[in-house]
């Protein structure tokens, strides 16, 4: 079935035109737009990635928590519709930074439980992400996280031996920079500027969630990885929660770690280096 009937069979109506959306590095994204000029984003999986049906999931579970996402229009295994959110290009700007900080300090600030991981696994991109149930945010990070995404990026073959015998060592030194937080919080866990969508000093929405529960503070770290945000983000992120003595220092670097592997994994190339000056930085 091509694009457009397939799009027919989900959405009831068929589009017009089919014009493609840049970033997608992983699913392949589509504008379909309707005769009555109405529009939809339209994910289409690429070969041996997940079921889109998992992205919709996550999406309704966002939404029940309170944070800004697209509306699932329909979706199965393959192909996904989301309605259409207009934003502006290039990143958020101070107004939609403050706004996008405040909205991730409520969702790390609601109750969510007292163990750490999720009711069933997620996906980061297109790279399964185990969320077995544990009560310590430690162990989580270090299992769950940190090794687990190492051992497939050596399987890849895009991280040497030498790398993976690195992180074993910091991963038992993790109790020296990490403390256990007092609860666990639900988290976006994609949290780079391409899934932050604004418009003219407001934020729109939340896009590709990699959702678990875990410490809020690896959502803070990924959304400084790619220099995404700035300050009035962590100023609207203070309006509603307190954020801990030492995460910039320390912290930060640390939790993007993982985001950095999962790159490794998926890219290879210059995100290696990036791993091994993160290693020397604490050590290891």
């Amino acid at each position: 079935m091509d694009d457009a009937g397939h799009v027919e069979r989900m959405l009831g109506r068929r589009p017009v035109r089919l014009l493609p959306v840049g970033g997608g590095d992983i699913a392949r994204s589509l504008c379909a737009v309707f005769a009555d000029g109405e529009r939809a984003m339209i994910k289409c999986a690429r070969a041996g990635q997940p079921s889109l049906r998992l992205e919709a999931r996550m999406l309704a579970d966002l939404r029940a928590a309170g944070l800004p996402v697209p509306d699932v229009l329909g979706g199965d295994d393959t192909l996904l519709g989301l309605a259409w959110i207009e934003h502006a290009p290039g990143g958020l700007d101070a107004g939609a930074q403050r706004e996008a900080g405040r909205a991730i300090a409520r969702l790390h600030a609601a109750p969510a439980g007292e163990r750490y991981g999720y009711r069933y696994d997620t996906v980061i991109g297109s790279l399964h992400q185990p969320n077995p149930s544990t009560a310590s945010w430690l162990a989580f990070f270090r299992d769950q996280r940190l090794l687990h995404r190492a051992d497939h990026a050596l399987a890849a073959g895009r991280l040497p031996a030498a790398l993976r015998r690195r992180l074993d060592t910091l991963a038992g030194r993790l109790e020296h920079w990490l403390d256990e937080p007092a609860m666990p919080s639900l988290v976006h866990g994609d949290l780079w500027g391409g899934n932050m969508l604004g418009r003219r000093g407001a934020l729109a929405a939340f896009i590709d969630p990699a959702l678990y529960h875990g410490h809020g503070e690896v959502d803070l770290a990924m959304a400084m990885l790619f220099d995404s945000v700035g300050a009035p983000f962590f100023q609207g992120y203070a309006e509603v929660r307190e954020l801990a003595p030492g995460f910039f220092e320390r912290r930060c670097e640390l939790y993007n770690l993982y985001p950095l592997l999962v790159h490794v994994e998926l890219f290879g190339g210059s995100y290696v280096g990036a791993v091994e000056r993160t290693l020397a930085r604490f050590g290891c």
